[in-house]
């Protein structure tokens, strides 16, 4: 369970680490972080920017806020509000509720690569994620995860980087409209 539990804190940091560099600069971006204090995590830049209240609502509701600012790094593909408006009427809603915690938890995390990836970085291929499958990563035309598109590379967190994408990705074998039918 303390894995687990862990494992989220970790997504959620993620998360809040892509947020982060989106608003920072090449310039800080370079800095390096000092190791023995997350100060500036993937939370604290999601919570300061504009376009990720969903998210952060969402990391809240699966528990995630802790992993997320712990010391990582983490690189998070952190979907905007709007990416989260996207998703089918009423899914967002009953992904939030308590008793489809797990199912949250899972999309989250899946978001959610160990290790610091910058944008440079990237190359084509599978990379696994914070929930155990892995996600497919393109260059061809920008970046691209599981076809979703970056939209905002590099955002610098102390504990990780977040790169803003625009639609929700789900693991395979999450039906989220489903969710609906309970």
């Amino acid at each position: 369970m303390f894995k687990k539990r862990r494992l989220i804190t970790a997504a959620v940091a993620a998360f809040a680490l892509l947020t982060v560099s989106a608003c920072g600069s090449e310039e800080e971006s370079s800095t390096p972080a000092v190791e023995e204090t997350v100060t500036n995590t993937i939370v604290d830049v999601a919570s300061a920017t504009e376009g990720f209240s969903t998210l952060v609502a969402a990391l809240s509701a699966a528990e995630l806020v802790e992993t997320l600012s712990g010391e990582g790094p983490f690189t998070v593909f952190a979907p905007t509000d709007d990416a989260f408006a996207a998703l089918p009427a009423g899914v967002l809603d009953a992904l939030l509720l308590p008793e489809n915690k797990a199912t949250l938890v899972k999309i989250l995390t899946y978001h959610v690569v160990s290790g610091m990836v910058m944008a440079a970085d990237v190359t084509d291929g599978d990379v696994a994620t914070v929930e155990g499958q892995t996600i497919k990563l393109a260059t061809k035309d920008g970046v691209t995860v599981n076809g979703a598109k970056v939209v905002q590379a590099d955002v610098m967190a102390d504990n990780g980087v977040i790169h803003v994408i625009d639609a929700v990705i789900l693991p395979p074998g999450v039906d989220a409209a489903a969710l609906l039918k309970k």
